[in-house]
């Protein structure tokens, strides 16, 4: 797996001077609670990210509840918190690595290739007697220079024209009660983007919460075909990542995220609504 890595794999190198730790844990609706459990105890060294504050815009009327923050501003809070352009950055969350792979996404994004996320959390780090402190580092300021991949990035547009000619796979990455429209406890209208198919994120893990092997995440893809394009897209662009990590794990070579997701989609009245397991 050469996104994940273990957290013994963390434990031997978390000293070296090049590796940055980055805490991601939020929770939805509880936006305090992710800085506070940081406060409570962290893995020695690690930044804190706010999914809200550091690793979404602000929300407008279209880009979804997480919009993509701007590169350049990225750049700039990743630079002054120490992460520079040759960083080895690991993430880690306790919300089963979907906040983690939002931050690995972005990093990708913006042409940084030394990224991973830490296997099993912070919960299991924790649980394992690793070392936890409370002290926040002092970080010196860096340089991070965006090299920004655009071809990462799917537009409303692109998924426009994949709901409605088949061109590209769509994957949907909440859960099924959700992808049917059984259920929509977030955002305004339930149901999915039509002609998409569901794959629920949690399952690229494992029944102990580790992520799966490239075998199993190969079998779990087994119906698409390794080079046809792929876009992903989950409710707000955050949940779709472990999946587009799972796929590029598993050999697939072009995939994109649809950042807005589903809370973009439904706010152009015109885009048609699914509901239902099959359309």
């Amino acid at each position: 797996m050469k996104n994940i890595v273990s957290m013994r794999w963390l434990l031997a190198r978390m000293y070296e001077p090049d590796v940055v730790i980055a805490d991601c844990r939020f929770l939805l609706g509880q936006p305090d609670a992710g800085r506070q459990a940081y406060e409570a105890g962290h893995i020695p060294g690690a930044v804190y990210l706010d999914l809200e504050q550091d690793l979404s815009a602000p929300v407008s009327a279209h880009g979804g509840r997480h919009p993509l923050p701007d590169s350049a501003e990225l750049a700039s809070r990743l630079s002054k918190a120490g992460i520079g352009s040759n960083a080895r950055i690991v993430a880690y969350d306790d919300q089963g690595g979907m906040n983690a792979s939002r931050l690995w996404w972005l990093l990708r994004y913006l042409g940084h290739e030394q990224v991973y996320v830490m296997d099993e959390g912070f919960s299991a780090w924790q649980n394992a007697k690793f070392p936890v402190t409370t002290d926040v580092p002092v970080r010196i300021p860096s340089t991070f220079e965006a090299n920004v991949q655009p071809d990462m990035l799917a537009s409303v547009q692109d998924v426009q024209q994949a709901s409605t000619d088949g061109s590209t796979v769509l994957i949907d990455s909440r859960d099924a009660r959700r992808f049917a429209g059984l259920e929509e406890p977030i955002d305004a209208k339930a149901g999915h983007i039509p002609g998409a198919t569901n794959y629920f994120w949690k399952d690229v893990l494992n029944a102990e919460g580790r992520w799966s092997g490239v075998s199993s995440l190969e079998e779990r893809f087994g119906e698409l075909a390794k080079d046809e394009p792929i876009i992903v897209y989950c409710g707000s662009g955050v949940s779709a990542c472990p999946n587009v990590i799972a796929l590029e794990e598993a050999g697939y070579t072009n995939v994109k995220l649809y950042s807005g997701s589903w809370s973009d989609w439904i706010s152009y009245e015109e885009n048609p609504v699914a509901t239902g397991e099959e359309d």
